[in-house]
């Protein structure tokens, strides 16, 4: 065992003998990149919307489809590949999610209709799920505690950069090559790179003692334990609420920015503005959580949340509300949600070391679902106003609250977590 991982309590990766071992640097690089897939899947295509509608014929808020299908099969997806991973190991599942992956942007990138790029969509997101699933489950093998919240953090710092710059890669992909079924390509070669990387770098996490049987009675019962337990749902809910908000606006934000307040082409820069405030934020909660604990960081910041939420519903009922009003308190509640995303998820998984791919599989599944359907709701009641958008942050926020409170038993900002990895 190396010395760091002896003076962190970090657990050596399980194939330590036999693959030179992998640093926690790396290993934070490559989890937030191999997460930052799906982002990228997601947000590059944001700019091509309005000409990918036009070319394959799609209507009004139909083209956000395209955006929801993926979010929306990505959170049912997440259901498959952490039994699998309990039993097999992490590599193996990860490589068939990457290819899947890589396979299915292809195959959008050939789509001939809409209804047929949709379905396409909805496989991507399916298949490839693990991509979401397994990241936490394979630093939950190595940490726990409040420095697997610290990890966590970083990597979504790194995650974040790329919904920062996608729909600026995106635009220039589309201006370059003139057509948007490149994008899709470019998904696939980014696929491909990540494939190699893990192949040659990444040691199996799983340890032996730790590996489950495939079957469905013990399998069953150990999703259900991951999304029952009372000291863990209200943030897997939590989290899932304020989610569904943010993939609200990811949803409608090209006909927000670009339609409603007329930002067409600086559509881009404004989204990068965002989520790269996202990114900041959770750099800056690497930096404090081991301080303060995940609890007290994230419980201040969803009340934070709450009062911003209510600011931009005030602002959004104004007749006369513009883009320098809406864009800084956007960015401030994404900003906010750096503080509550990898901390909620950190608590969530704490209990489940034994059972992590599993538990990682099943409180995704709860969270994506849930936040995809939300989403997917708060974007096609999108009336070309930001008030459905202001509405949803702040009533999900609140009601996050209150599972929060559930969990907790009416007891906020409570003492860290044991670091027990």
């Amino acid at each position: 065992m190396r010395n760091d991982q002896l003076a962190t309590g970090e657990r050596p990766p399980a194939e330590a003998a036999t693959r030179a071992p992998i640093g926690e640097r790396e290993l934070i690089w490559m989890m937030a990149l191999l997460m930052a897939l799906n982002a990228f899947g997601i947000d590059a295509i944001l700019p091509a919307l309005d000409a990918l509608a036009s070319d394959l014929g799609a209507q009004g808020n139909n083209r956000q489809f395209v955006v929801g299908a993926y979010l929306l099969a990505a959170g049912i997806g997440t259901l498959v590949p952490g039994a699998f991973a309990d039993r097999y190991g992490r590599r193996p599942v990860l490589f068939v999610a990457l290819f899947l992956y890589i396979t299915l942007s292809i195959a959008c990138a050939l789509a001939s209709t809409f209804d047929m790029l949709v379905l396409l969509r909805a496989a991507q997101g399916f298949f490839a799920a693990g991509i979401i699933a397994l990241p936490p489950a394979i630093i939950r093998d190595r940490v726990g505690g409040d420095k697997m919240a610290r990890m966590m953090s970083l990597i979504f710092v790194i995650f974040l950069l790329v919904p920062a710059v996608a729909p600026s890669i995106g635009q220039g992909v589309l201006v370059l090559m003139g057509d948007w079924r490149w994008i899709f390509a470019s998904m696939a070669l980014a696929g491909v790179v990540m494939s190699a990387w893990v192949y040659f770098r990444l040691p199996e996490t799983l340890h032996e003692e730790d590996r489950q049987e495939i079957r469905i009675g013990p399998i069953a019962r150990n999703m259900k334990s991951a999304v029952t337990l009372r000291e863990t749902i209200g943030y897997t809910l939590g989290s899932a609420l304020v989610f569904g908000g943010l993939f609200g606006f990811i949803n409608s934000s090209q006909q927000l920015i670009g339609e409603a307040f007329g930002a067409g082409d600086r559509f881009p820069l404004i989204f990068a503005i965002c989520a790269g405030c996202m990114a900041l934020a959770n750099w800056s909660n690497s930096r404090i959580v081991e301080r303060f604990g995940a609890r007290k960081v994230s419980h201040a910041a969803l009340f934070a949340f709450i009062a911003v939420a209510a600011a931009q519903l005030y602002f959004a009922n104004q007749p006369d509300e513009t883009l320098w009003t809406f864009v800084p308190l956007m960015a401030a509640n994404m900003s906010l949600l750096g503080f509550i995303g990898a901390n909620f998820g950190s608590i969530a998984l704490q209990p489940f070391r034994h059972i992590a791919g599993a538990a990682s599989s099943a409180q995704g599944f709860l969270r994506m679902t849930s936040g995809a359907l939300l989403g997917a709701f708060v974007g096609y009641a999108y009336d070309g106003t930001a008030r459905p958008l202001a509405a949803a942050l702040l009533v999900t926020a609140v009601l996050s609250l209150a599972f929060v409170l559930f969990s907790e038993r009416g007891e906020l900002f409570g003492e860290k977590m044991p670091e027990d990895a």
